[in-house]
């Protein structure tokens, strides 16, 4: 039985995540701020699925305030360590840059510090696709070179790969990236398009489509990626790289890799298979691209499949419609 420290633990990711831990006997600390960033009800509903379980310990907190996580290191010395928690959103880092230097750049500093303090077999950080930026020579592969982010949110998260790196490089430890693609389901967070888009269609509102509709995502089923992060737990990053595409550092037990389907959908389609789950036509209003957006994420998951074996296989269809289901039953509609 292993403990495991779980940073944003009421998150969509965390909490699912969380269960998946426990479900297979271990002991689980999760820290979360519950802010008020998306519905704090949402955040609390998880975790009082989490805490009604045995062997899950809540601890609500801001990575960002000082000694916090070195006290939880210090206290339950986690054998491993899955840090989601962040300020998310590509449009919200926009309006409000302080939020994310606070919670990313200064939260992720005192986690490598405690981290530092207390070495963990494993520290696994969550990135995310929006670090390949300008790129647009596709699938998206870990060797690329990401300098070139389009908004401070990917900017923050560039950097935490890069700081991340120097602490695995100076002290040993053995750290794995996630660079998440445009992760889906249910429990998910009302601030990504497709939970907006199932609320506007169910309310009978029009609803934004971006760039005309020219845009293609690889979606990401939340069951399929956290599987991938736990198989991603036993890939713990040592000296020998498993072929030319491995991102494993030359001079620390460090590396990125991608999680994704592997198979970018139009964003007309995934509008279409919302429509079909909820058996009525979206009214769209077409706008132009978004400041900080991309037209297009696709990830090469040769490295995820080479380390684990593990293939993501959810299509949008039933993704979706899972989804709706649950975005149903949880508000009465």
């Amino acid at each position: 039985m292993r403990t495991i420290l779980v940073t944003g633990a009421a998150g969509f990711i965390g909490s699912a995540l969380s269960h998946r831990l426990l479900d297979a006997g271990n002991r689980v600390v999760g820290l979360d701020s519950l802010n008020a960033y998306y519905d704090p009800a949402l955040k609390q509903a998880r975790l009082d699925r989490l805490t009604a379980r045995d062997g899950f310990t809540s601890v609500q907190g801001k990575l960002e305030e000082p000694g916090l996580l070195r006290a939880l290191f210090e206290q339950h010395r986690p054998a491993r360590v899955i840090h989601l928690a962040a300020q998310a959103g590509v449009r919200h880092s926009i309006d409000a840059p302080r939020d994310y230097l606070e919670a990313n750049l200064i939260g992720t500093y005192e986690l490598l510090e405690a981290a530092r303090a207390y070495p963990p077999e494993h520290m696994l950080l969550a990135s995310t696709s929006s670090v390949y930026g300008a790129n647009t020579d596709m699938p998206y592969r870990e060797v690329d070179k990401v300098d070139s982010q389009m908004s401070f949110y990917a900017a923050t998260k560039k950097a935490n790969e890069a700081m991340a790196h120097s602490y695995a490089h100076l002290y040993g430890l053995p750290t794995t990236m996630f660079r998440f693609f445009t992760v889906y389901g249910p429990w998910g967070r009302p601030d990504m398009a497709y939970f907006k888009f199932t609320r506007a269609i169910l309310n009978g509102e029009p609803i934004d489509v971006y760039n005309n509709g020219e845009m293609r995502r690889d979606f990401t089923y939340i069951d399929d990626l956290v599987t991938a992060i736990l198989a991603l737990g036993d890939a713990v990053p040592g000296d020998a790289p498993v072929g030319a595409h491995d991102s494993l550092s030359p001079v620390a037990p460090f590396r990125a890799v991608n999680i994704g389907m592997n198979s970018p959908v139009a964003l007309m389609d995934f509008i279409q298979a919302i429509e079909t789950a909820i058996g009525q036509e979206a009214v769209k209003t077409m706008l132009p691209m978004q400041p900080g957006d991309v037209p297009a994420t696709w990830a090469d998951t040769t490295l995820l499949r080479d380390l684990t074996g593990v293939e993501l296989k959810t299509p949008v269809a039933k993704g979706i419609a899972q989804f709706v289901t649950w975005y149903r039953d949880y508000y009465g509609v």
